[in-house]
């Protein structure tokens, strides 16, 4: 079963409500290629659909950072994030983009507080290859917004510092053909306007089976 669209409450916390309405999900573009299992069809998951590379899914964890994972499907929910670009890529370590002005500089207008330890709140995912996480800038825990990243490695440095949210299930070739399609004019990553890899849409998606293009 799936459901078309999560909401993720505050009640006494954050709880996630799913409701079942149907045995699959429609293809999100193009035509129907192979079939995927969710490893927990019970956990919210998201579509990632990159122009030029294709599709990554990931699962995402409201049972360790629910104010990160509400805020993310809140801004996917409000198609906040297509169209955006991938503005920041090191190879080996992670890509980052979930910026609207495709320079690091700029979020959704609304700050959230820091799901990790380094913020007094006990987040067990690492920083491993294929988790995503949220960036923040360097003297503000609770400055998370938007922009999110990807890990291409493995970043334990992270660990306890940021709040990892999810993980890439389906995909991670896409992930590395972002990172090597790409020559970051600095050392810090920084991908010139142009080259900027674009995200076409980021979707809500769950259920047993889901039909990839």
């Amino acid at each position: 079963m799936f459901k078309k669209s999560f909401r993720v409450i505050m009640l006494l916390g954050f709880i996630l409500v799913l409701s079942a309405c149907g045995d699959r999900i429609e293809t999100l573009s193009g035509p129907v290629g192979i079939e995927f299992e969710f490893p927990n069809p019970d956990l919210p998951a998201v579509s990632i659909y990159i122009e030029g590379h294709g599709q990554i899914i990931a699962e995402l964890y409201p049972e360790y950072a629910p104010i990160t994972v509400h805020n993310f499907i809140d801004l996917v929910e409000n198609e906040f994030y297509d169209g955006l670009r991938f503005h920041r890529i090191i190879s080996g370590f992670m890509m980052q983009g979930g910026c609207p002005y495709g320079t690091g500089g700029g979020g959704s207008g609304q700050n959230i507080t820091g799901e990790f330890a380094d913020n007094g709140i006990e987040n067990p995912l690492r920083h491993t290859r294929g988790v995503l996480s949220m960036a923040r800038t360097p003297v503000d825990f609770d400055s998370a917004s938007s922009q999110f990243f990807i890990i291409d490695g493995a970043a334990q440095h992270l660990d306890g510092g940021f709040a990892a949210f999810g993980r890439v299930i389906y995909g991670m070739d896409v992930v590395d053909s972002v990172v090597e399609s790409v020559t970051p004019l600095d050392g810090d990553g920084t991908i010139a306007e142009d080259d900027q890899p674009v995200i076409r849409h980021i979707r809500l998606v769950n259920g047993s089976q889901i039909e990839l293009n």
